[in-house]
């Protein structure tokens, strides 16, 4: 049963328009489901980047010592003087290096987190007053507007982190193409990817020994709360994550510990004991499958860089 505090909150929260049919159809839906995109309201940026700093998550590492080795010759593929855009920029401190290394003249970050972002562009604005930096609030799977003054020409779409895994391949090769639409004919992609690697390895990076994961799983729950007026009780609700192999895929799942109801306005579910919510995927792509689907998309030619383990790669792909 709901807790009292969330019981109020489902009787005093407001739902939230531009929201509230993808969440709650997602929810209705046989395999219910909530867009990881949902994960980053301001606790959820937070603990995200708490789980950067974990032992058992390697991508943030490995991807910053990939671009510390290879630094030097992502530089010169890219060329000077670029107009920088990261969906999903977040902290930005992606950003700051490569907006360094490339004495890029403009810097556009984009995150679903508007309030988070506003501050981490603050903080790069104060590292590289050069730099022309500028934060926009949305999704870019919804479309993307940017500010004005924004130069045309010399665009390099920025999108570390191996986000794009958490796309099935059709959507996938959608987001990689509006990609494409916003680096135009001279601009360029610069994108990171996690490769397959052992099960161990990668189940332990999405279910870590402190629980953080678990905590930024179950806050998606929270968010869905204020953005629909839903009535979920965090506490009924396991963390579950597992590499599906067929599908070449990681999948985190919150799991019901009990029979419940859960409410919103305009409607509701039941959920049985043991039944699953599907929050995310994250699809660990071979190096030449992920090529293909630049190909898809309109990138006619890439150039990609590794980890000495094999274990991530950079691709620089152009149209």
């Amino acid at each position: 049963m709901p807790s009292i505090a969330a019981s109020v909150l489902s009787r005093t929260a407001q739902p939230h328009p531009a929201h509230w049919s993808e969440i709650t159809a997602g929810l209705g839906a046989p395999q219910a489901s909530i867009s990881p995109k949902y994960f980053y309201d301001q606790r959820g940026s937070e603990l995200f980047e708490a789980i950067t700093r974990l032992p058992e998550y390697y991508l943030t590492r490995t991807e910053r010592a990939l671009m510390h080795s290879h630094g030097g010759a992502i530089a010169a593929a890219v060329g000077a003087g670029r107009v920088v855009i990261e969906p999903g920029a977040g902290s930005c401190d992606k950003a700051h290096d490569l907006c360094l290394r490339l004495a890029a003249t403009h810097f556009v970050g984009v995150d679903i987190s508007a309030d988070y972002l506003h501050g981490a562009i603050a903080r790069l604005r104060a590292a590289l007053p050069g730099l022309d930096a500028r934060a926009v609030g949305g999704d870019i799977t919804a479309g993307l507007r940017l500010p004005a003054g924004i130069p045309a020409e010399r665009r390099l779409v920025f999108y570390p982190g191996s986000s794009i895994g958490n796309f099935d391949p059709p959507q996938a090769v959608a987001l990689l193409a509006q990609m494409r639409a916003l680096a135009g004919d001279d601009g360029a992609l610069l994108i990171g990817i996690d490769l397959p690697k052992d099960r161990a390895v990668l189940e332990a990076a999405y279910d870590d020994a402190a629980g953080v994961t678990a905590a930024f799983n179950r806050n998606v729950l929270a968010h869905a709360n204020r953005l629909i007026g839903s009535d979920f009780d965090l506490r009924q609700w396991r963390h579950r994550a597992f590499f599906n192999p067929v599908a070449s895929r990681i999948e985190m799942h919150l799991q019901a510990q009990g029979r419940q109801r859960v409410r919103w306005p305009g409607g509701g579910r039941d959920f049985a004991a043991g039944e699953c919510i599907h929050t995310e995927n994250s699809y660990k792509h071979p190096l030449p499958a992920f090529t293909a689907l630049l190909r898809e998309a309109g990138f006619a030619r890439s150039q990609s860089w590794t980890d000495a383990r094999g274990w991530y790669a950079m691709v620089h792909a152009r149209a």
